[in-house]
């Protein structure tokens, strides 16, 4: 009878075939000193090393993301290129004469893994075609429909910290530039594991793919910069911008000064790209105090907004004076600014559409102004492809302003449609408070919050969504539980996902997992039609924060 092997002897044994195949020498050394360590009996090492090969990531929605480093559960150049010869697989069965664009942003390994990717696809047989340098996420999307490409790949962690990287993937033709749903991603994910059966090393390479030119850049500023009316802005706007140490900078300073908005001051400590970001946390323009620079920055020059772009720039975050201080705007009221800015523009036809987990401020506005309202699972993978759409957001800064040219969330052209609004404001000498007084006055009075609960054990959250599930509340800090939404079970217009929605009076309550971070995410709106402006803007307000303190002690107990 065989004897299975120890734990430790079968992920050493896994390790060293994984470093077999492995073309980077830092995680080949990176593994060669971790399984050394775990056979000579160091407790940390050996947990390490187990965990590394105890499964891999996957290939979900958002593609792969995961921490840089060695074995199947890292992001590596393994990983990366069984991904890309999977990819490529999956491509070929769809059509006869696949291509592909890839881009990359900053990120350590983010330019390795792009070029990886090109020379693997294109010996496949998918004509590949690399982005000239690094560049934001909204630029490689527009070149998929560019370029009439098969498929899209971007390799970027986004918004995660700067130990991540990921590798994200967009479908041309009938999917028309929008991220991979399923099955596309359980195809894709096959795929991948066939490769995997197999070494890296046995797959062909070829350097004969295309580099893109600056036509594509050129047509992506010339295009996102048309967000804003032809003419002159209403007002001069003085503003205050940061790339987060991300690649937003130059794209962003051509698109804003075509589009008429040349006074921009620059966070000289975030201005370059820096895979390290070392201002920030996290380099997230919704965590605390990341924002802190460009708003010390824009009292200095005395400016008249914040614009924040996250490291790959599909993000944006708008500061605000108030007072003798300065606010990040929640991503939900950009939401119905933007969206209230859209409605307007659409005559009554077309469809305004937001993740569930946002505002339904934003059903407001569509009811108001004959719209179509839709509300989709969480990511633009969902938003994009709502039919008629004419604005697309999530609350968690995403927002989806010109759907003809990019079919995902766009940072840099949302920030146009940002500046455009605030300087009509300025021109009409309407401030942002005035403005949301308005707001509420025609559609009611709206707020929103958020709790978001990191772990360092990943299992707490299926604990905690399972003692949820088994024993919901009835009651919040005195708010009574009217029903109860769960979405694993099926919700009407909903596939099967792990999240639940508590409905109150006046207000909700979404608790989910976050699909790309280690956090709990828990989602408050409230909203109130009684009163003026400023009673309805006070009871929802009242609402929030009282469900945030209930939900805070039910979460964290």
């Amino acid at each position: 009878m065989t004897t299975p092997l120890p734990p430790i002897d079968a992920a050493a044994a896994l390790a060293r075939a994984w470093m077999a195949q492995d073309p980077d020498p830092a995680t080949r050394a990176e593994l060669d000193a971790l399984v050394a360590r775990a056979e000579a009996g160091v407790p940390e090492a050996v947990a390490d090393l187990t965990e590394r090969f105890s499964g891999r990531l996957d290939f979900g929605t958002a593609g792969l993301r995961g921490a840089l480093g060695a074995g199947p559960t890292r992001m590596n150049r393994v990983l990366v290129a069984q991904a890309a010869a999977g990819l490529a697989a999956y491509l070929r069965l769809r059509e006869p004469n696949p291509s592909v664009v890839i881009g990359y942003d900053g990120r350590h390994n983010s330019a390795v893994f792009a070029r990886d990717s090109a020379e693997i696809m294109q010996a496949a047989g998918v004509q590949a075609t690399l982005l000239p340098r690094l560049l934001p996420t909204p630029v490689l999307a527009f070149a998929v429909r560019f370029y009439q490409a098969s498929a899209g790949v971007m390799v970027t962690a986004s918004h995660n910290p700067a130990a991540d990287n990921g590798y994200k993937v967009y479908l041309g033709g009938g999917d028309g530039g929008s991220q991979i749903v399923p099955p596309a991603d359980a195809e894709i994910q096959a795929a991948i594991l066939d490769i995997a059966r197999g070494s890296v090393t046995a797959l062909p390479r070829s350097t004969a793919y295309a580099t893109a030119g600056e036509e594509v850049i050129d047509a992506y500023r010339s295009a996102t910069s048309g967000v804003a009316r032809a003419g002159a802005p209403a007002a001069t706007l003085r503003y205050v911008y940061t790339p987060m140490h991300g690649v937003g900078l130059e794209t962003a300073r051509a698109v804003f000064a075509a589009a008429g908005f040349p006074d921009m001051h620059v966070v000289p400590a975030q201005a370059n790209p820096d895979p390290d970001f070392p201002t920030v946390a996290f380099p997230n323009p919704e965590e605390p105090g990341a924002m802190d620079l460009a708003m010390e920055l824009a009292a200095v020059v005395d400016a008249d907004l914040v614009i924040a772009n996250d490291p790959d720039a599909d993000r944006v975050a708008v500061g605000v004076r108030e007072g003798d201080a300065w606010r990040r705007l929640s991503g939900n009221e950009v939401g119905w600014l933007l969206g209230w800015r859209a409605a307007r523009a659409a005559g009554g036809t077309g469809t305004l559409a937001c993740s569930l987990v946002s505002s339904p401020a934003l059903g407001a506005v569509a009811a108001a102004s004959g719209l179509e309202w839709i509300e989709t699972l969480t990511g633009f993978k969902w938003i994009s492809r709502a039919p008629g759409l004419v604005f697309g957001y999530e609350e968690a800064l995403g927002y989806l302003v010109d759907p003809d040219k990019v079919r995902d969330k766009d940072g840099i052209s949302a920030a146009v449609a940002v500046l455009e609004e605030f300087a009509d404001l300025k021109a009409a000498g309407i401030t942002y408070e005035q403005h949301l007084a308005s707001f509420a006055e025609q559609f009611g009075g709206y707020a929103s919050s958020q709790i978001s609960i990191r772990v360092a054990d990943l299992s707490i959250i299926p604990a905690t969504m399972e003692r949820l599930r088994s024993s919901p509340p009835s009651v919040v800090n005195g708010r009574a539980v009217q029903g109860v939404d769960d979405f694993m079970g099926g919700v009407q217009g909903f596939p099967p996902n792990d999240i639940l929605r508590f409905r109150f009076d006046g207000g909700r309550v979404i608790v989910r997992p976050s699909g790309t971070e280690p956090k709990l995410k828990c989602y408050l709106d409230a909203w109130s039609t009684d009163g003026t402006a400023a009673q309805r803007l006070a009871s929802a307000e009242a609402t929030v924060a009282a469900l945030e303190t209930g939900m805070r002690q039910l979460l964290e107990s």
